[in-house]
């Protein structure tokens, strides 16, 4: 229950303006217990006491005498002897661990610049001068061996940077609690995760409201750029611990083999490779540097490879769609998976997530796992302009489409000029995929349609989707000078009437009050099994992690 977070409104509007949005087990809430005696039934000639109930119940809620938090129950259940899980040892030392990280955080950007230096300013430099050392865009009239050796003096010279940063000892506590065997590891990441969503969670949620509305706007770009930097300044999660934890990596493998602080790192990549097989997400891609630690996330994915061969094949499903689109309920929702959701900016980047295929299943599939890969903070070319985005957003696309087996494309339907600003940084993509020889799949995927009979009496809307898709894929080819390519079905294979699916919304009428939306997840099943269908059929023989490896790395 402690991931369950609920946006309310407090009863007396007096006490406060709008919504709170607070973790459940930690708002003090009226306790109201229904004992059912026997066999019993109530009657239409019980309808006084049916009142009289409501009545007690009303007055319990509006003007309880006595609130409580759920976790507080806990020391009552103990007096009871009722058995509370987390009084088990392992997650006990797991939350003194957690506790003994979190409880020192009071400003949240300091403390990041404090204890997680690896990943700022260094980091971003480091990323500009490795995208050079491949583009070598701006070598000029230059030699190209001396600028290229220029390049990388420079590269070793910020290593050496971070290198000289002594590890943090909260940076210490997480890699010690992390290599905790078995559960306690598990109950760490959680504890974690709780707290510094709490830690972060009051402010955030403002700044998103105020996001969300000023994006309702291109023209409030000033406000935008500064609540944008506020949101990336005010998050901290245990991906940036992770992240912090790649840097160090990948500064300390740098230097020479017999060096002290090399042999003290080279345990780290299998350590995240346990996490990728327990279920936990990897940042592939680092959305606020707008790159992939590539020595790191191939190392891990090597890691992997070693923990898991021979069973080492794999099938990757990702998602693409602009921020707020619903990606990440979409991908929860169909696999069963915990990536972050919320409404607003998010953290932007690319996270990998591991399922592991049950034996039954893996002969119709013919792989042992599947990646899910999710996409966050695509933006529309509006907003482009704040911090060069839109270089951004198709590098992004780019690899992931490159990654995947079949790529989801979500769409809300009502918002019909984003749709077009994501379908163009799509056919991009693919227009490239067809130069390397690949051809993945992909399905569009509808959100936010309220008629269930949609897909029957869309057929007009198909059409005018697919002659936008063969307009953008023209546009796109001359832009990459492609230009043989006339049609969206040149670039891939895509049948209008069986590659477009649409999703009703996640909620019947207006959050936080109402209730989940069951057609949400009976569609969201059936283009489960379409795209398990796809991958069937298709009968492709899989990667399997070291050839996945080596297609990031290409990309």
């Amino acid at each position: 229950m402690r991931n369950i977070v609920k946006k309310y409104r407090p009863h007396s509007l007096s006490e406060s303006k709008g919504f709170i949005e607070e973790r459940i087990v930690l708002s003090e809430l009226p306790m109201v217990s229904f004992v059912r005696l026997g066999e019993c039934s109530l009657s239409k000639n019980d309808a006084d006491f049916v009142k009289q109930l409501r009545n007690t119940v009303r007055d319990v809620v509006e003007t309880p005498k006595i609130k409580m938090r759920l976790e507080d129950m806990a020391s009552i259940a103990c007096k009871l002897r009722i058995s509370v899980d987390e009084d088990s040892p392992e997650c006990q030392r797991a939350k003194t661990n957690a506790k003994a990280i979190t409880e020192e955080i009071q400003d949240i950007l300091q403390y990041k610049e404090v204890n997680l230096p690896s990943q700022g300013q260094i980091w971003k430099e480091l990323t500009c001068l490795e995208k050079e050392e491949c583009r070598l865009k701006k070598g000029g009239a230059e030699n190209i061996e001396k600028y290229k050796s220029d390049l990388r003096q420079k590269k070793k010279h910020l290593r050496e940077q971070q290198n000289s940063y002594v590890k943090s000892n909260a940076m210490g506590n997480f890699i010690k609690a992390i290599s905790a065997p078995g559960r306690e590891r598990f109950y760490f990441l959680k504890w974690m995760k709780m707290n510094l969503d709490n830690l972060c969670q009051k402010k955030l949620s403002s700044l998103r409201e105020q996001y969300k509305e000023k994006c309702q706007n291109s023209e409030n770009i000033k406000e935008i750029k500064d609540l944008d930097r506020q949101l990336s300044n005010n998050s901290l999660g245990t991906e940036h611990f992770l992240r912090e934890m790649g840097q160090i990596y990948e500064a300390a493998i740098s230097l020479p083999e017999a060096e002290a602080s090399h042999q003290q790192v080279i345990h780290l990549p299998k350590l995240c490779a346990e996490l990728l097989l327990d279920g936990f997400p990897l940042e592939l891609v680092d959305g606020d540097a707008s790159s992939i630690p590539l020595r790191w996330v191939s190392d891990i994915l090597h890691e992997l490879n070693a923990l898991v061969c021979p069973k080492n094949k794999i099938l990757v499903v990702t998602v693409l769609g602009v921020q707020g689109t619903g990606k990440s309920t979409l991908l929860n929702t169909m696999f069963g998976v915990q990536f972050a959701v919320s409404s607003g900016r998010c953290t932007r980047g690319a996270f990998m997530l591991l399922i592991r295929i049950s034996d039954d299943f893996k002969k119709v599939l013919n792989c042992d796992f599947m990646v899910i890969i999710d996409t966050e903070g695509l933006k529309s070319p509006e907003l482009a302009q704040l911090d060069d985005s839109h270089e951004h957003d198709n590098e992004l696309a780019t690899l992931v489409v490159g990654l995947s087996d079949i790529t989801l494309i979500n769409i809300a339907m009502e918002n019909s000029t984003e749709m077009k600003d994501i379908l163009q940084i799509v056919v991009h993509a693919f227009l490239r995929m067809k130069e390397v020889g690949k051809k993945p799949k992909c399905q569009f995927v509808h959100q936010n349609v309220s008629d269930v009979s949609a897909h029957e009496n869309n057929s007009r809307d198909r059409k005018l989707l697919l002659q936008q898709l063969n307009e953008m894929t023209q546009a796109a080819a001359k832009m990459e000078r492609k230009e043989e390519n006339k049609n969206f079905s040149d670039v891939m294979e895509y049948n209008p009437d069986t590659g477009n699916w649409y999703i009703p919304g996640l909620w019947n009428g207006n959050p936080p009050m109402a209730p989940v939306n069951a057609g949400y997840s009976e569609a969201v099943n059936e283009l489960k099994k379409k795209i398990i269908q796809i991958l069937r059929d298709c009968q492709s023989s899989a990667n399997n992690i070291l050839e996945f490896t080596e297609w990031t790395k290409s990309l």
